[in-house]
């Protein structure tokens, strides 16, 4: 009987370390199978370009190649790598490389977290936490060069956490995951910025008579990691440019996955911040004011952008592990009496067999960007008439710039800047008086193609001189004519 119980638990001891592998493996099948929304996106497509590109020239760019309005003027690819990896994956399998590519990052962020949680909290707990984090983060699992930053920066801030939890300073051995994050996605910048308040964790935390030589190691470990983090082919300028793009002020009220948190409805961001209350209610939770600070810094960034719900539901649960089990029960650790041989044997035969569905799913159901909200017709129409001189519409840069067609602007906010973007918006929203008129003398426009609904679009319906010559549910293209003459004039009141 005794024989049979501790078999038994051996067994469960051995499985319990697989229930990462399981998490990941369910998240890469569901991305796998709702495989086009990873594409919806249009901005994938202008990443994929960039990559093409690096790939074709062996180099990387420093200048903008692309656009009709800042071509030659500086820009950086802060995330050259992820883009070679999707370009790379798209010349090899198609659409069905970037997909595979984008669930395999995603899965491997998930079970990575799984991993931390389930080293101080039991599977139910942790798997709650997983899965709030999996409805928060879902609508944001795209095929963009983020997620493939996303599980290095669960392991680097696990890394810091850990290090914290033991009142020690963080290995060197960490810094290769900060300087592979700097030139994967710019949310390196977030990486540097928890060292600080994790360092004052730790030492806060520690023995007295131990915290100023924590403080020490801490700040060294702080001052190699800026290092390493300029350790990408434009050196310290990857850090202005992720700079800039904080900085764009008004310009992040109009790009909608920049904006606040909307609770006008409800949606899974209000139900697991209510979850999160109730359970706090529930077990009277205490938190150390150091780890309090942090989780609000935390939910501060997602309430004021909804990207960063995503973060939130991330690294939250990393931040509660050790408080959380010491106060409702955790795991004791324990050796894995599993052999290492038929483990790894284990995952290779399980990456065998993603890999050879994945590749039959895709030849079965077609993988594709979802281009319903794409200028398709006009675009074709405009290359036709071979007009290189177009003020486009944003949410059209990406198709535009993959299409081969010089766009007015696109999604790369941080080439054009505050003004720009705000002088382009005023004048396709019809916001400031003579805003679309002086873009189209200033720039020469030959051709204007926005989306039907804008009232730039509506405007220019009644301007002599300007031709609509395309129009469907999406776009209207409207080119310079200068014999047009419109005999109807829009009713004043």
């Amino acid at each position: 009987m005794t024989m049979s119980v501790t078999h038994s638990a051996e067994r469960a001891s051995s499985m319990r370390g697989l229930l990462p592998l399981w998490v990941g493996v369910f998240v890469y099948v569901l991305l796998v199978l709702a495989g086009n929304s990873l594409l919806r996106d249009p901005d994938t497509m202008w990443h994929i370009t960039v990559g093409q590109w690096m790939l074709d020239n062996h180099a990387v760019p420093h200048t903008d190649i692309y656009s009709l309005t800042m071509r030659g003027q500086p820009w950086i690819s802060m995330q050259w790598v992820a883009e070679l990896l999707y370009a790379k994956a798209y010349a090899l399998f198609g659409w069905s490389g970037p997909v595979a590519l984008a669930a395999a990052g995603s899965a491997l962020t998930f079970a990575l977290l799984t991993r931390f949680l389930t080293r101080h909290l039991n599977d139910s707990t942790a798997l709650v936490f997983v899965a709030a984090a999996l409805a928060l983060t879902m609508g944001h699992l795209l095929a963009r060069p983020h997620v493939l930053a996303l599980p290095v920066m669960i392991a680097w801030v696990g890394g810091l956490i850990d290090a914290a939890d033991r009142r020690a300073a963080p290995s060197f051995w960490l810094l290769p995951l900060i300087a592979l994050w700097a030139n994967l996605h710019g949310g390196f910048i977030l990486g540097l910025m928890l060292v600080g308040p994790i360092a004052l964790d730790a030492v806060v935390s520690a023995e007295a008579a131990s915290r100023k030589s924590l403080a020490l190691r801490w700040v060294a470990f702080g001052l190699a990691a800026l290092v390493a983090a300029c350790c990408t082919p434009y050196g310290w300028n990857s850090m202005l440019a992720s700079k800039n793009i904080l900085s764009l002020g008004s310009v992040l009220l109009l790009i909608s996955e920049w904006l606040p948190a909307d609770f006008s409805s409800l949606g899974p961001f209000e139900i697991c911040l209510l979850m999160g209350l109730g359970m706090v209610l529930l077990y009277g939770i205490k938190l150390p004011p150091t780890r309090i600070l942090l989780l609000l810094g935390l939910l501060h960034m997602a309430l004021a952008q909804g990207r960063s719900a995503e973060t939130l539901a991330l690294l939250a649960p990393m931040v509660l592990a050790v408080p959380l089990a010491k106060q409702i029960g955790g795991v004791e650790a324990s050796p894995s009496s599993a052999a290492s041989m038929p483990r790894g044997l284990l995952f290779a035969g399980i990456a065998t067999v993603l890999m050879v569905a994945t590749l039959a799913y895709g030849s079965v159901v077609r993988f594709k960007p979802d281009v319903r909200h794409a200028p398709v017709a006009a675009v074709a129409i405009l290359k036709q008439m071979n007009l290189t001189r177009v003020l486009n519409d944003y949410d059209f840069g990406s198709y535009l710039i993959s299409n081969g067609v010089a766009p007015f602007i696109d999604g790369r906010t941080d080439l054009y800047g505050e003004k720009f973007f705000i002088d382009h918006n005023n004048a396709i929203m019809s916001l400031e008086p003579n805003a679309m008129f002086r873009l189209l003398d200033e720039y020469k426009i030959e051709a204007v193609l926005l989306r039907t609904t804008r009232p730039g679009a509506k405007l220019l319906d009644h301007i002599d001189g300007w031709q609509k010559v395309y129009s469907d549910d999406v776009a209207t293209l409207h080119v310079r004519v200068p014999g047009a003459m419109h005999t109807s004039e829009p009713p004043v009141k």
